[in-house]
């Protein structure tokens, strides 16, 4: 711990002294074209439907502009994640987590997402969040909002949101490219640009970025790095503006990725494991992606009040993965899943704007279907308890049926299941929606919003299960022999209910979700405000594989009350916003085990929670050469009320906090640019320890450390070209994301990387 407070004391002493240092002052942040389409003024954000000054939204949002993902070499939005306050990466940066709330699911229950990421007006669903390359390559600004986002985004915005916008098309034209290399052995090439196809009235841009990972993971078995990834990932934008009232724009993506599968685990049991990461695999770990999105947007003023948007989106996302399950060389386990997702959306919208009245209303529809195929070989454990009990059932002495399961299991200690399955899913939602504010007097303004959900969901299952191996012969037990036989038909009989279809069935959802507030201008510099809130996921309907059945789950609500300060100092260079919240929660979805085997899964509404915290965030530009900023999360996550009774079992989580919920996260960071070209930009980020698990065993045996990443970034540039020398983890901090002791895994960190970058624009 004391390396860590070391880590950051340093820092801010670094800090200090470019402040006072006698160097000539640069040029200013945003002269030499350094960031194509990057103001700057004010922040001004655009996730709630209308753009508008960050000082003035109320809601908790931390935003990353153009000129910061260059400064800090951000590259992937899990880079972004890191330096937000109350926001980290889950599970080996396959996921994310908002205050606590993991973007996935708190335990894998549920359908929809609890929080989705938007990329150019495109909803992402959750195999492209995992798997896809969320890269910052010729990205205008990521928005990332902390609370529940329902009123306006309705469909999975229950802990929030993440808006990235990429550059737009400009009426100019320019190019910039990028060459990365680093000592792991990665390396990319990026290219963006475009200009005016018509003068004033069409405008095109084009981004490009392939990239390559030699990995660092080394499988003896099959001599090749588990972990090394191919990417591609292609952008394409029109803007099209006939005369001043009409905008129309047009953006296309495609992204490629081949490399390791999803989770690249560290074998921990080998010497000094996490500088010799290794995996024994012999089935291939391997994952693919393919994305495509396609946004079309429309904005026509139609007066001095009122302004018509549209939004249509479009996503495919397939992905494919293979894995080995028994994570050794012997030939056990594995598995391959297939996933295939189509989202198509529509969204119209009347913005208006008044003297006193500002707001929005409008329709949104969007149909997704998807499709999950798995087909798997996998060693069953024994449940010896519940074979147990059925033989004392049947009037058995309790210490004959255990002694006949023993000798059962010693011959027949796991079950080999050859399993597949299809599940598909199709959700069909439609909303109408307003927001806005109304001011009451010259300080004090009223806020509002409602949302009315409706929700459509279908799914089932088809699947076939067969043993993958020989039952116990009863004619080798004697006088047990019809007990053998009963307890290979107990078998049987689940392991033939597992590969039962269920048809499939539709459930509809309805939703009034509100809004109100009040918010106060003490100055013209310094606004609070107060807003409650109601979040929302909609119910379904989850496949239990073991039981062969579909089990209905409800749908789960949360209230968000959230307290906000947003202020400017020293004549506005220095802004310092703060947003408190406390969050209850009820109805919750969680994925639950009932006992029978590793397939006995099923979502229940069997969770009631709290949580509470706050952000406070600085930053200031102390000169056009020097600027900072800082940031401090602090988030606690309860269950008051998760018990689940089935049969003989029972399980209690209540007083668990949630799975990767740390306490606090703290970033600190600036950048100093000398007049005679030289640059350096040095910041760190601080995540205290959590929790890998939900249930109270995990929390006691998986916890998470917390982490200290000081990262720097020093070159030279000019006006058209800049070359960089950066490190990241320069401390080489040692972290772990995920244990998996009963295999001997882990998910370790990214070690010290250090790299060079050289970057072209015009």
């Amino acid at each position: 711990m004391s390396f860590k407070l070391l880590s950051t004391s340093a820092l801010a002493g670094v800090l200090a002294l470019l402040t006072c240092a006698g160097a000539p002052p640069a040029m200013a942040a945003d002269e030499g074209a350094q960031v194509p389409g990057e103001g700057a003024v004010e922040v001004v954000v655009t996730g709630q439907k209308v753009s508008r000054s960050l000082q003035k939204t109320t809601d908790s949002v931390a935003v990353t502009t153009a000129r910061k993902i260059q400064d800090e070499n951000l590259q992937t939005v899990y880079d972004v994640f890191a330096r937000t306050a109350n926001v980290t990466e889950t599970y080996g940066g396959t996921g994310f987590s908002i205050r606590g709330i993991r973007n996935d699911s708190i335990t894998g229950g549920g359908a929809g997402s609890l929080s989705t990421i938007y990329f150019d007006g495109a909803a992402l669903p959750d195999g492209a969040v995992a798997s896809a390359p969320l890269d910052m390559w010729d990205v205008r600004q990521v928005e990332v909002y902390r609370g529940p986002q329902s009123t306006l985004q309705g469909l999975n915005a229950l802990a929030g949101a993440v808006i990235i916008n990429s550059v737009d098309p400009s009426s100019e034209w320019n190019l910039k490219a990028r060459i990365m290399a680093s000592d792991s052995g990665d390396r990319s090439f990026a290219v963006a640009g475009g200009g005016p196809l018509v003068t004033d009235k069409l405008a095109f841009r084009i981004a490009a970025e392939s990239a390559y990972a030699d990995g660092l993971v080394y499988n003896p078995t099959r001599k090749e790095y588990v972990d090394e990834s191919d990417t591609l990932n292609t952008r394409a934008k029109l803007l099209w503006t006939p005369n001043a009232d009409l905008k129309v724009g047009l953006a296309l993506s495609h992204i490629e990725r081949d490399g390791g599968y999803l989770y690249t685990y560290t074998r921990t049991d080998v010497p000094d494991w996490y500088d010799n990461r290794t995996d024994d695999s012999n089935s291939p770990n391997v994952g693919k992606n393919r994305t495509d999105i396609a946004t079309l947007k429309g904005d026509y003023t139609l007066s001095d009040r009122w302004t018509l948007s549209a939004v249509t989106s479009w996503n495919h996302v397939k992905t494919y993965g293979a894995y080995d399950g028994d994570y050794t060389a012997v030939n056990r386990a594995y598995g391959v899943n297939r996933y295939d997702d189509k989202t198509f959306s529509q969204e119209l919208r009347f913005n208006y704007k008044g003297d006193r009245l500002n707001g929005l209303i409008g329709l949104y529809h969007v149909k997704r279907d998807s499709s999950t195929v798995t087909a798997s070989l996998t060693n069953v454990d024994l449940p010896k308890t519940t074979l147990a009990n059925a033989l004392i059932a049947y009037g058995l002495p309790s210490a004959t049926a255990t002694s006949v399961v023993d000798m059962y299991a010693a011959a027949f200690p796991v079950i080999p299941v050859d399993f597949a399955a299809d599940t598909p899913e199709a959700i069909e939602n439609a909303a109408i929606f307003a927001d806005g504010t109304y001011q009451l007097t010259g300080k004090l303004s009223l806020i509002g919003g409602l949302r009315y959900d409706y929700e459509d969901y279908t799914t089932g299952t088809s699947a076939t299960a067969k043993l993958s191996g020989t039952y116990p012969d009863p004619a080798n037990y004697g006088a047990y022999a019809a007990l053998i036989t009963a307890l290979n038909g107990a078998i049987n009989a689940q392991v033939t209910a597992a590969g039962q279809a269920t048809p499939a069935s539709t459930r509809s959802f309805r939703a009034f979700l509100p809004k109100a507030g009040l918010k106060y201008s003490f100055t013209p510099d310094i606004t609070g405000s107060i807003t409650i809130q109601r979040g929302y996921r909609a119910g379904g309907s989850s496949v239990n594989t073991a039981r062969s059945s579909v089990v209905a789950y409800d749908p789960e609500y949360t209230w968000n009350y959230e307290a906000s300060l947003r202020s400017a100092w020293l004549g506005g260079s220095l802004i310092v916003n703060a947003n408190a919240y406390y969050i209850d929660w009820t109805d919750q979805q969680v994925l639950v085990n009932l006992g029978l085997n590793a397939y006995d899964y099923q979502t229940e509404n069997a969770g009631k929670s709290h949580l509470y915290g706050f952000e406070v965030e600085a930053s200031q530009r102390l000169s056009s050469a020097f600027q900072w900023y800082g940031s401090l999360g602090y988030s606690r996550t309860k269950f008051d009320d998760f018990t689940v009774t089935a049969g003989t079992l029972f399980a209690d989580y209540t007083g668990a906090e949630f799975a990767y919920a740390p306490h606090y996260t703290l970033a600190l960071g600036g950048t100093y640019r000398w007049r005679n070209g030289v640059f350096a930009n040095l910041n760190a980020n601080y995540t205290s320890g959590a929790y890998s698990g939900t249930d109270v065993a995990e929390q006691v045996n998986y916890s998470v450390d917390a982490k200290t990443l000081v990262n720097a970034k020093i070159g030279y540039e000019t006006d058209h070209w800049g070359l960089y020398l950066y490190v990241n983890n320069l401390f080489d901090e040692r972290y772990v994301s995920y244990y998996r002791e009963s295999y001997n895994l882990a998910l370790p960190g990214a070690p010290r990387k250090l790299g060079l970058s050289l970057e072209t624009r015009w």
